[in-house]
């Protein structure tokens, strides 16, 4: 099954540094993805139920990665993760979220930050064109359907790793997701 549209997208045709985190730019994700260095990754992703222009991004590689992982390789900072996304999505409807049509359109030039973070503190000021209604909400629908879509992953991994089946159950209930299907 297809990512949502991520499937034939690589790490590396992401403009990570004009992708924003809570923190800044998100020029060393791609490291941190590769080094697996979930810790870090949780609080560029998700802070404070906000979600960010990074995370269906790493999302979508992450759990690409997940499919092919055996269960005991899945750490409870990656769970972490996950568990972080699904709780900004607790009590809001994710298929009714206004979003662009396909993931690629969110690295439309339109809402990528400048080249030049010379002028970064300035546009935090404003409300940047990647924060109006349309793509911020699309960071949201994107990162839903992409969790969605990885219950089949979190199902198979629930069943081989019994020291994680209790914390992969309670992501599966935050997807909506009844254990009995």
């Amino acid at each position: 099954m297809a990512l949502s549209g991520f499937d034939n997208i690589a790490v590396t045709d992401i403009p990570w540094q004009r992708l924003t985190t809570p923190y800044g730019r998100g020029s060393d994700l791609p490291q941190l993805m590769a080094d697996k260095q979930y810790d870090q990754i949780a609080g560029l992703v998700e802070h404070q139920s906000t979600l960010w222009q990074v995370t269906p991004w790493v999302l979508a590689f992450m759990l690409r990665e997940l499919k092919v992982k055996q269960s005991e390789e899945v750490t409870l900072a990656e769970l972490s993760i996950y568990h972080a996304v699904a709780d900004s999505f607790i009590g809001n409807e994710m298929s009714s979220l206004p979003h662009v049509q396909r993931p690629a359109l969110l690295l439309d030039e339109s809402y990528l930050w400048p080249d030049n973070e010379d002028d970064d503190e300035l546009l935090w000021e404003e409300e940047p064109p990647s924060y109006a209604e349309l793509p911020f909400s699309s960071y949201y629908f994107f990162s839903g359907m992409l969790l969605k879509e990885a219950i089949p992953d979190f199902e198979r991994l629930r069943e081989g790793h019994v020291k994680r089946s209790a914390e992969i159950s309670e992501l599966l209930a935050k997807l909506g997701h009844n254990s009995s299907e």
